[in-house]
């Protein structure tokens, strides 16, 4: 269905009010802004959505890159995803900011895009160097010489139980 069409049956859906009309476009709207990541236009009919349905998070979630948006749902987004990478990750930007049709919403994934990259840089910072000791790559490695001599003896054996069963 193209995309006019379905926003227009999402606004039809959205008039009428109920939930379960609201609720499919809810998801028309979501499998549009799954095709069309970087369509603000988009994201910003989501977010009314989830407004209507009384999910700030989400709500905030999709206006996030929006020209104008609700700082409180905004925090709402912030609490429920948070760290800066998921965030980003919630976020479903595919194209990096450079496809950004705003200045604004280019503006705002540059500076979370920093605060993921910055996240990352201090996880790797802190993970611990997890080199094993050599005493302990030893017992490894005598504990395999051990497996393969096993193995060796149970197929020799297997072999000369083999050869006497056939020799009689």
């Amino acid at each position: 269905m193209p995309v006019e069409r379905t926003l227009h049956r999402v606004a039809e859906e959205v008039e009428r009010g109920d939930l379960a009309s609201v609720l499919r476009a809810r998801q028309r709207l979501v499998g549009l802004v799954t095709s069309y990541p970087d369509r603000l236009d988009l994201r910003d009919r989501l977010a009314g959505v989830y407004r209507l349905l009384g999910d700030a998070a989400q709500a905030g979630r999709w206006s996030y890159l929006a020209e104008e948006r609700d700082e409180a749902e905004v925090a709402a987004f912030e609490r429920a995803y948070r760290t800066p990478l998921a965030r980003l990750t919630a976020m479903n930007w595919v194209g990096g900011e450079a496809v950004a049709t705003t200045g604004t919403a280019r503006d705002r994934l540059v500076a979370l895009q920093s605060a993921a990259n910055a996240q990352l840089r201090a996880e790797l910072l802190v993970t611990e160097d997890r080199d094993s000791s050599w005493a302990t790559n030893a017992l490894v490695l005598l504990g395999l010489v051990v497996v393969l001599l096993c193995f060796v003896v149970g197929v020799v054996t297997l072999v000369i139980w083999v050869y006497r069963w056939f020799a009689g």
